[in-house]
């Protein structure tokens, strides 16, 4: 069990990196009226699910191993209300919501990966607990990139395999095969 948890830990650690890179390629590309732009007045800002995105964190690996996940002092209606007035908070939200997630991920040991914890008092090993954070940020950072997409219309740089590139793309990787 301890090599797979090992192995997971180090798999997790790399999947969180890409998703924290997608989130930055996108704001690099937008301004600051443009990560503050909501659809209607109900929707989000990629700017506010920033907010939402590092209060989370905040509150789920601080005290990860010991505390319920859900902490009393979090604010989360509060996180969905007025956002950053630019960019520079806005990354230093997400900068220091990203760095708890990785101290505490840094601090676990694999033996601890069926250790229990709470979120909201309901009963997760450690590896499902991870799991359902990953999924949740996923969640969001599909959210930020497509609102990226919709604001920049024609001008977006694509974050991955642009429409019609696929064969370009699979010949780039492996480029022709010798018969």
């Amino acid at each position: 069990m301890t090599d797979r948890s090992k192995y997971y830990l180090q798999s997790l650690q790399k999947e969180f990196h890409r998703y924290k890179k997608l989130g930055e390629d996108t704001f690099a590309q937008l301004s600051d009226d443009e990560l503050q732009w909501q659809n209607s007045t109900t929707d989000n800002s990629i700017s506010i699910i920033v907010k939402h995105m590092a209060g989370n964190m905040h509150s789920r690996f601080t005290a990860f191993l010991t505390e319920d996940g859900e902490k009393s002092w979090r604010n989360r209606e509060g996180e969905f209300e007025a956002s950053f007035r630019n960019k520079t908070e806005m990354k230093n939200a997400w900068e220091n919501g990203w760095e708890c997630l990785f101290k505490a991920l840094e601090a676990l040991t694999p033996e601890r990966m069926d250790s229990k914890i709470r979120i909201r008092n309901e009963v997760h090993t450690v590896e499902e607990a991870l799991n359902r954070q990953l999924g949740h940020y996923a969640y969001h950072i599909g959210q930020i990139v497509v609102l990226g997409k919709m604001i920049k219309g024609d001008s977006w740089t694509s974050l991955s395999i642009p429409k019609g590139g696929s064969a370009r793309f699979n010949e780039m990787m492996f480029g022709k095969q010798d018969s």
